[in-house]
């Protein structure tokens, strides 16, 4: 019985909570415990002040500028590359071997054109029209009443897989053309555009081509001057004019010698220089009797001239800076196959595989009408050394 005045006790149950798994396998800890009690809580109250964006680390947001930056060039990059891509003419597509792009693990052949295309007023003083440039520029067969022009560089690069190689063909070299008699291998571009010298080049050399690159000279300046020039060597004096020089409308160059640097016009004319019209002002023999072997090996020192500015570490804060404006002329500089996704395989490639020796195939003799004889035997070596190494 309940004492007699106290308070009667209330009926409760008691429930006991069963640990679990976790709380079996370690000993109890009131330390702890008691600890974390004692230690305010982190957690800002309802209502208090957060910290102002101006209290965040300044590099979140150098970071952020950075990869934006990043990626714009990238994107412009990728737009320009697709732009150029649409311009090739079907029928040279039509001959090229690579289907998948995977230039960066397995190593392609690359033929490199350059015509003989002028503005305006610049071609043995006639005016081209606009249509026939066109036509010339995207790799298209001469349509009525355009003339044709001619393959003025003819290089192939070998590059993927660890590869970058390179190999000049002359452009008189002697050479069979399909529906054609036998002449200057550079006229297949006046009879076919870019797919008829595609078939010239892999019967000439009997190699498959995977890829075609046709230079645009107004992109390629554009892109020179936008990686700041190209560096070259002139072991001397080089006094050049090009399509009758700057008075009767085309181009004059006077430098040398030594190392210079060479903005985007003037490494076009001393990629197309042909003859020395100032030998008696060095005096190197080399330089005197320059032609078309030389005008091969300054092409082929323009192009390691490009990738020294792309890849030379002293050159990244300028590169970085100008990123937007060198992606989107890049892809200027070349009507190609090579879209979005190949390009950049290609520069991958050129910086992986470093950069090699000039190699131009050495005519023996010459041929009919001023042509170049290039040997069996020489063709045969250097498609070789360029496939293989």
């Amino acid at each position: 019985m309940p004492e007699q005045g106290g308070p009667e006790r209330p009926d409760y149950k008691v429930y006991k909570a069963r640990p679990g798994l976790l709380s079996r396998l370690r000993s109890p800890d009131l330390d702890s415990l008691r600890e974390r009690v004692r230690k305010p809580s982190k957690r800002p109250s309802r209502g208090a002040p957060r910290p102002s964006d101006g209290q965040r680390p300044w590099w979140r947001w150098v970071l952020i500028g950075v990869g934006g930056w990043l990626l714009l060039s990238t994107l412009v990059f990728a737009i320009s590359a697709e732009i150029q891509k649409a311009k090739l003419a079907d029928s040279a597509g039509d001959e090229l071997g690579a289907t998948i792009p995977l230039l960066a693990l397995d190593p392609q052949t690359i033929l490199v054109i350059g015509t003989d295309a002028r503005e305006p007023g610049t071609l043995d003083g006639s005016i081209t029209s606009g249509k026939c440039l066109e036509e010339g520029a995207n790799g298209e067969p001469p349509s009525s009443g355009c003339p044709g022009f001619r393959a003025d560089t003819l290089l192939l690069v070998r590059a993927g897989g660890g590869a970058f190689r390179k190999l000049s063909i002359p452009r008189d070299s002697f050479a069979e053309i399909p529906g054609q008699s036998a002449q200057k291998i550079n006229a297949a571009y006046a009879f076919g555009g870019a797919g008829l010298e595609i078939q010239t080049v892999e019967q000439f050399l009997d190699i498959e081509i995977d890829h075609v690159v046709i230079v645009d000279f107004e992109g390629f300046e554009d892109f020179i001057d936008a990686i700041g020039g190209v560096q070259v060597e002139l072991p001397d004096k080089l006094c050049s004019e090009v399509s009758g020089g700057a008075d009767a409308g085309g181009f004059t160059l006077n430098a040398g010698p030594g190392e210079v640097t060479l903005g985007g016009n003037e490494a076009l004319i001393f990629a197309r220089t042909r003859t020395n019209a100032c030998p008696e002002a060095g005096g190197s023999t080399e330089f005197d009797s320059y032609d078309d072997i030389d005008r091969a090996a300054a092409q082929q020192e323009i192009l390691s001239g490009i990738k020294g500015r792309l890849t030379s570490p002293l050159r990244l804060p300028y590169n970085f800076i100008k990123g937007p404006w060198i992606g989107w002329t890049a892809p200027k500089a070349l009507v190609t196959d090579m879209g979005a996704l190949t390009m950049p395989q290609l520069v991958l490639a050129s910086i992986i595989g470093g950069d090699s020796e000039t190699e131009i195939l050495e005519p023996s003799g010459a041929g009919p009408g001023g042509s170049l004889i290039i040997s069996d035997e020489e063709r045969q070596a250097a498609v070789e050394k360029l496939l293989k190494g």
